[in-house]
């Protein structure tokens, strides 16, 4: 019998060796490379999307944010590209258990797995046109991930009776979706 997709999702988390120190590196501005990642999660380099996703991968784990700026860093080269909307895009969410309380295991369009818990970063943002609140989480050290639609929906299934802590307008109540015991906000209807 197949493993469940939390167990499987928990199972990698847990196997993952790091991502390279870019919080250590410092070497002086490259100058700018002409890579932009798009609002739909795409790399594009040079205006071809990169296919092969190892190579996304590779450069996703040498991201690093600085104020409003991307850059890929290694020891002795650092570049700056551009990212439209938020670097990486939440492709899917498993549910599950841990220590009796519910908790919600997130993965990216490049591999990382981050559960959602009291310390990991959440907010609402507007997006799209006309701008409406979408869900981000913090992926790591200030890089966000923006919750995709299809996950967003899921994500709703799942939502209870909110807090009032993500800001419902007057008539309007707000939804919240609990892990590791905390609610988190997910809009309003």
């Amino acid at each position: 019998m197949a493993e469940p997709l939390f167990e499987q999702l928990q199972k990698l988390r847990d196997e993952f060796t790091g991502h390279p120190p870019v919080h250590k590196w410092n070497p002086e501005l490259c100058g700018d490379m002409d890579l932009v990642i798009c609002r739909d999660g795409r790399w594009v380099h040079e205006g071809t999307e990169i296919q092969r996703q190892a190579l996304v991968r590779l450069f996703a784990s040498i991201l690093r944010r600085e104020g409003d700026d991307y850059f890929l860093v290694t020891p002795v080269e650092k570049w700056r590209i551009h990212v439209e909307d938020a670097p990486f895009l939440v492709t899917q969410v498993a549910k599950g258990d841990r220590d009796g309380a519910s908790l919600l295991l997130f993965t990216t369009n490049t591999g990382d797995v981050v559960s959602l818990t009291r310390d990991t970063g959440w907010s609402l943002r507007p997006f799209g046109e006309p701008p409406q609140p979408v869900p981000y989480i913090e992926i790591r050290d200030d890089l966000w991930a923006r919750v995709s639609r299809e996950v967003y929906y899921q994500l709703v299934g799942w939502a209870t009776e909110g807090t009032g802590t993500g800001g419902a307008t007057a008539g309007s109540a707000e939804i919240d979706i609990v892990s590791d015991g905390a609610n988190f906000p997910l809009g309003s209807y």
